[in-house]
């Protein structure tokens, strides 16, 4: 469920009507729904409150300061990918006890920093990794303690480019030789502590089985290990909770964790969860109006002034967003139009063959489901500057990231003098 509705023929985003902000601020704009957010990370609390779960946000999905940090003052901890991440994650106020650092590639500066800020674990992808962060740790006369990311070659029966456990991936260790590891060579690490085992096995998973097979393939590793005497504490689910894009039934977090959470009680660990989908996707959505309205033998264009570089999960996943108009607009009957971007790619698709209400130039319109994945992976392609983002809570709004200007796409840029004639 989330905060957007229709109201006396407009779209409001709790109390607030939508175009009044498209107007204040411009277009594109990203809007999210105050209440949306936290209604979606509660339902997680309240899910497994009987396994006090510590549940960590996953910055990648949507990394703008005012939500991490309403998130963090609400007791969500991060789920951070990057230098960059920790760093944005330490300004929204996040405690380095409560941050978890995973991805298949951190630096060595990377890794330093976040031994150093005292983060909880590293989620390890690889033994070549973790001999890197032992590494570090013993430079710094520190400990590290880390999670083996388990790759348990289960397939999530979602977009192969968000599936990430299967033995094609590139993520994880296999149960294999995270064991052969653990049980032969752990010695070789002494500035590592085993806190546990991680799993994510891909985003957009709409039912619990592969979570269960997952869970049980890992299950079977931390039984061994525990016989041959090595502690394990916790198992980290990862994130991968699906929602509603278009006619979706994914389960709900009470469903979910009515399955799993026997499981869990039965391997005596304790749990963490990286939702990132699950609480902002559907807390979101992209604002953007008709430029154009452009009409071939075979099809009807509507040109608006979002494009893939704003949102790019159709062009890159071929992904189903709902578009809506803000208000009745009055121009009389319905046309199937394919809602394009200006990019000069033929990718830069948003919606194909949707049926809307007649479109004229200046028509606002919605774009849902844009909370994650969304702003976080626009970029400036065809220099263009990135959207604006708003907060709304109850009947108020409020800027949360200022719409980028034509200065800001070349403050990095230099010119050697050398160059200059």
């Amino acid at each position: 469920m989330h905060d957007f509705h229709v109201r006396r023929g407009q779209l409001y985003c709790e109390q607030v009507p939508v175009d009044r902000i498209a107007s204040a601020v411009g277009t594109p704009v990203y809007i999210y729904s105050h209440h949306t957010l936290l209604d979606h990370f509660h339902k997680l609390q309240r899910a497994f409150r009987s396994l006090k779960p510590r549940i960590c946000f996953s910055v990648k999905a949507n990394g703008n300061l005012a939500i991490l940090k309403l998130l963090v003052q609400e007791g969500a901890g991060l789920d951070i990918v990057s230098g960059g991440e920790l760093f944005r994650a330490l300004q929204a106020g996040c405690p380095p006890e409560q941050i978890v650092f995973a991805s298949v590639g951190k630096r060595p500066e990377e890794i330093r920093e976040a031994i150093q800020r005292g983060i909880f674990c590293f989620n390890v992808e690889s033994i070549p990794e973790l001999l890197a962060i032992n590494a570090e740790a013993r430079r710094l006369g520190r400990t590290a303690p880390v999670a083996l990311r388990i790759n348990p070659n289960v397939d999530a029966h979602t977009h192969r480019y968000i599936t990430t456990g299967t033995a094609e991936s590139k993520f994880g260790i296999s149960i294999e030789d995270a064991e052969a590891f653990i049980l032969t060579r752990w010695r070789d690490v002494p500035a590592i502590t085993l806190l546990g085992f991680h799993l994510h096995i891909g985003s957009q998973i709409t039912k619990a089985a592969p979570f269960l097979t997952a869970i049980r393939r890992v299950g079977l590793l931390i039984r061994r290990v525990r016989q041959a005497g090595i502690g394990v504490e916790y198992l980290n689910l990862g994130g991968g909770l699906g929602i509603v894009y278009k006619d979706e039934r994914p389960q709900t977090a009470e469903a979910f964790a009515k399955v799993v959470t026997p499981v869990i009680k039965q391997l005596k660990v304790r749990l963490i969860l990286e939702p990132g989908r699950f609480i902002v996707g559907n807390a979101g959505i992209l604002v953007t109006r008709v430029l154009y309205v452009k009409g071939t033998r075979s099809r009807a264009f509507a040109v608006v002034d979002a494009g893939m570089n704003d949102l790019i999960r159709p062009a890159l996943y071929g992904a189903y967003h709902e578009v809506a108009p803000l208000k009745q607009n009055g121009h009389g009957g319905h046309r199937v139009y394919d809602v394009v971007g200006p990019i000069c790619e033929s990718a830069d698709v948003l919606a194909r063959e949707r049926r809307l209400p007649e479109l004229q130039a200046g028509d606002p319109l919605a774009i849902f489901g844009a909370g994650a994945y969304g702003f976080v992976m626009a970029s400036n392609y065809n220099g263009r500057p990135r959207a604006a983002e708003v907060l709304v809570k109850g009947r108020r709004w409020f800027l949360i990231r200022r719409r980028e200007t034509p200065k800001d796409l070349m403050r990095q840029d230099v010119i050697p003098a050398a160059l200059i004639k």
